[in-house]
């Protein structure tokens, strides 16, 4: 037992009731700016609402002063930890302050609200987020499996390619995928990207504001095991200039009201309000989304929105040949960047299509 990882492996359930839980939040940083501390709890707790709150330096986050930093966390999700196993858990927590008071980086609150209006929890809100992501060499910050200084062959043979001339850090890929599913979090799938090195996940559908929490905490495994594994991981919405894919986080959307009959009918006049917030939206739907949404390279141009024409991934909202031939389901949100905030996004979709009267 005298190698790290031996240790590291240990199953506490063998000798002690404690369990190691580990608090999650978002920092006051680039947006994407993910936190972590652990602590030691008596016993298994599988409900947030049972945990301890807990506190952090907000002054070293970005997110006080010096001379008031303490800033209180609230569990709001429970996952079980791939990482550490046994009863052991990840806890993903949103920010106030010591009056109560939600601070400024804290989007979740603003988003619960939403949520829990009586009109969107009626429509139960479904979502499926399409994370995609970007693999980099730690020292250059430049795409595994590209030369150094250099580009690979153009796009082509990369999507959902396989061979390790194709295929960059699959072992990565199919750790998170299997992590995520281990703790808990409702991951319905993986593929390589257009551009080599670049990866998508996919969570969902997941009611609510749930949606978001399983994104957050199915980022973290993510950022964890790229640690391990030596590399970074980027979700820049255009991490290389030029003829290369960039990363998006298509939002897929669907109420109650669309998956019935007579639910099309629903989701162009979901559609329509959207385009009449186009801006609102965009400027919501994350940073340097101006880099990606140029019109090509599958997406439409960040100025304009558009909708017509079925299964048109050029389109800024997809309305997939599914949904058009059964009359009812879901559309997709093809503007929102590899690194908005999905507590962000989804309410204000919900927002716009469930509360916005125009």
């Amino acid at each position: 037992m005298s190698l790290l990882s031996d240790l590291a492996k240990i199953n506490l359930s063998n000798t002690t009731e404690k369990i190691i839980a580990e608090y999650i939040w978002i920092g006051g940083g680039s947006g994407m700016d993910l936190r972590s501390k652990a602590r030691t709890l008596p016993s298994n707790v599988t409900d947030p609402a049972k945990l301890p709150k807990w506190n952090y330096d907000g002054s070293s986050t970005n997110q006080a002063t010096g001379d008031n930093s303490e800033v209180i966390l609230y569990p709001q999700a429970v996952f079980k930890d791939p990482f550490r196993g046994g009863n052991n858990i990840l806890v993903i927590c949103d920010a106030y302050t010591p009056a109560g008071e939600p601070i400024p980086t804290n989007k979740r609150h603003s988003a619960a609200e939403i949520f829990s209006h009586p009109d969107v929890t009626a429509e139960e809100p479904w979502y499926g987020i399409e994370q995609e992501y970007t693999l980099l060499q730690k020292d250059t910050k430049w795409p595994i499996g590209w030369p150094v200084g250099g580009y690979p062959a153009p796009q082509g043979p990369y999507y959902c390619g396989i061979g390790a001339d194709k295929a960059y850090g699959r072992d990565i890929v199919d750790a998170h995928y299997k992590a995520c599913l281990y703790a808990g979090i409702d991951i319905s799938g993986i593929n390589g990207e257009v551009m080599p090195g670049q990866w998508e996940f996919q969570v969902g559908p997941v009611v609510g504001i749930a949606a978001a929490d399983q994104l957050w905490a199915a980022r973290y495994i993510l950022e964890r095991i790229t640690e391990i594994a030596g590399i970074t991981v980027s979700f820049d919405p255009k991490p290389v200039p030029g003829d290369w894919n960039g990363a998006g986080a298509h939002t897929n959307f669907s109420t109650k009201s669309m998956r019935h009959e007579g639910g099309i009918d629903v989701i162009k006049k979901a559609i329509e309000k959207l385009g009449k917030r186009h801006q609102e939206h965009i400027a919501a739907y994350g940073e340097g989304n101006e880099r990606r949404l140029t019109g090509r390279h599958e997406t439409a141009d960040i100025n304009s929105f558009s909708w017509q024409g079925v299964a048109n991934r050029g389109a800024s909202v997809r309305v997939g040949r599914d949904t058009e031939k059964a009359g009812k389901g879901y559309f997709e949100d093809r503007r929102p960047s590899s690194n908005m905030d999905p507590y962000i996004v989804t309410s204000k979709i919900a927002e716009t299509t469930i509360l916005w009267k125009p």
